[in-house]
């Protein structure tokens, strides 16, 4: 190996090692916050992120091994380094794009665990290249360090610790810091600009000219004009507000009638606040009932207790219609917190505890004639609140005539659904359970008490409803109103499959939704797709 002045004293070695730790778990936790606007951040996703990266982690091994062996030159590996740079910069400016042209190609691709594989082909095609080229670090500078056996072991252990230790920072440092603070898009250019520095600092040092680094800054500086924006609905253009939290992707939708939050680009709202006040048309209307079942006209005080807050609009809804409602919440994303009192006026003398559902179950003693519990995070359930155990607690934090309400998102004709699961696991702990279907929605709202005649205390509280529109819709919900007969699905704190269960109802409302597109396709091909697609976005009324 040729003279090099930088390697000399090995320190620049390790500290390339420590580097190349920190941003392989930069990227990796970059990549679960740029797939789950789109795929969800559930523990499928994470695992479809691990895995791949471990993939192309291992190839890199077994590939940087071989090329130190054959050609010993550090300058090839630095090299690498500088491309692994540039496609991470990369990211931010064209990741959106192939997850969304990946996403429409499998769409028509696959009919079962569409999520899955879409996540899948997106993380190959944006993730493995440059984590396979970060990946060949380690054998390389295994070569270029080790100068005998005698201190091969100290040599080595000093490298796996400097790569352990830049991991570690790499891990907690978009977590905490960067990601919260300016956001997933300029956390890769950040870390991509840290690879390129070392590089560049390599060259310079060894009075090496690389055209290859030159071309590098120049695209990380076009990237940081094209890559530095969140906007991951770039299709959108209402949107009042689009960031991130520690948890989650938000994005606020505003037009003259109402107010809406997201946390998912593809699927659902979680949040909508009516500019003209009344009904919102969501699935909210219809957890109003559980006041009523809990004898709200007949109690001085009602305490209601929301198990994720959202944007607040269910706090905003008790207010309006119940003069002797108290409400407090929990909600385990302080922005979305920040959200509902900027965007959708929801009451600034509601107490929200920015805290997990369960965990504040645990340490308060107080009960609460009414709990909703609204637990999706994006497009699933955190399996912690959705077992036996759980719903035990919501029980015990319940007056004797208190009603559990609980938004299931997710409603499907199979038996074996998500929401059969919980609708199940629900009535093991409650006496009776009853469910309305939300009309024109994949929603259900479940109530459930120990007392039960929850549909008769319904019945009797009509005449009390002051607000006409509030009445009529109540008056129709106790007519569908039914009681839930209880199968043999539970879930406990040791098996939630809370994901695959989810999973499979996506695959099914879309291919409810694209079966017309494939028929389509299968009669007329692309010129069809591209003549109705045409059609759509010349109306837009029928994108909703």
């Amino acid at each position: 190996m040729k003279e090099n002045r930088i390697l000399h004293k090995k320190i620049f070695l390790y500290l390339t090692e420590f580097f190349a730790g920190m941003s392989v778990m930069a990227v990796e936790l970059g990549a679960s916050r740029l797939m789950a606007p789109y795929f969800s951040s559930s523990q499928i996703v994470w695992t479809i992120i691990i895995g791949t990266i471990m993939i192309a982690m291992a190839l890199g091994n077994i590939y940087g091994g071989r090329r130190a062996d054959r050609d010993p030159s550090p300058d090839k590996l630095y090299g690498r380094i500088v491309i692994a740079s540039v496609w991470i910069a990369l990211i931010p400016v064209l990741g959106k794009y192939i997850i969304v042209g990946i996403s429409g190609i499998m769409v028509f691709a696959v009919d079962t665990y569409f999520l899955i594989w879409a996540a899948f082909a997106a993380c190959m095609v944006i993730f493995v290249f440059p984590l396979f080229l970060l990946g060949t670090v380690t054998p390389s500078l295994v070569k270029y360090t080790v100068d005998s056996l005698d201190d091969s072991g100290r040599t080595v252990g000093t490298l796996n610790a400097a790569n352990t230790i830049g991991s570690i920072i790499g891990t907690f440092l978009p977590t905490f810091v960067t990601i919260p603070a300016v956001g997933t898009s300029v956390t890769f250019l950040i870390f991509a600009g840290v690879l390129l520095l070392l590089s560049l600092i390599y060259f310079i040092s060894n009075k090496i000219r690389s055209l290859r680094a030159v071309v590098a800054v120049i695209v990380l500086a076009i990237s940081c004009v094209f890559g530095s924006s969140d906007h991951f609905a770039f299709w959108e253009e209402d949107l009042v507000y689009e960031g991130e939290s520690v948890y989650n992707y938000l994005q606020v939708k505003e037009n003259d009638e109402q107010v809406s939050l997201s946390t998912n680009v593809m699927f659902g709202i979680q949040s909508v606040y009516q500019k003209a006040g009344g009904l919102t048309g969501t699935f909210t209307d219809y957890a109003l009932a559980a006041p009523l079942m809990a004898g709200q006209g007949e109690k001085e005080n009602l305490d209601v207790l929301m198990l994720g807050v959202g944007a607040g609009t269910y706090a905003v809804q008790c207010r309006q219609y119940f003069d002797n409602a108290s409400v407090e919440g929990v909600e385990i994303d302080e922005k979305i917190t920040w959200l509902a009192g900027t965007f959708f006026h929801m009451p600034q003398d509601v107490p929200v505890t920015n805290y997990d559902g369960r965990a504040f179950l645990n340490v308060t003693d107080k009960k609460y004639d009414v709990i909703f519990v609204d637990a999706y995070q994006d497009i699933t359930i955190p399996f912690q609140m959705s077992s036996v155990e759980f719903f035990r607690r919501v029980s015990e934090h319940l007056t004797e005539d208190g009603v559990m309400v609980v938004n299931l998102n997710m409603w499907e004709q199979d038996p074996d659904n998500i929401n059969a699961w919980l609708m199940d696991t629900i009535s093991h702990v409650f006496g009776q359970v009853y469910i309305a279907d939300v009309p024109l929605t994949t929603n259900q709202e479940l109530f459930a008490s120990h007392t039960g005649g929850l549909e008769e205390k319904l019945k009797n509280s009509l005449p009390s409803i002051k607000d006409t529109q509030l009445q009529g819709l109540m008056r129709q919900m106790s007519r569908t109103l039914r009681l839930y007969k209880p199968g043999n699905h539970i879930m406990t704190d040791d098996k939630a499959p809370v994901e695959l269960l989810g999973m499979q109802v996506i695959d099914g409302l879309i291919r409810k939704e694209v079966s017309y597109y494939r028929d389509l396709f299968d009669r007329e091909g692309l010129a069809g797709l591209r003549r109705e697609l045409g059609v759509c976005l010349s109306f837009p009324i029928l994108n909703n």
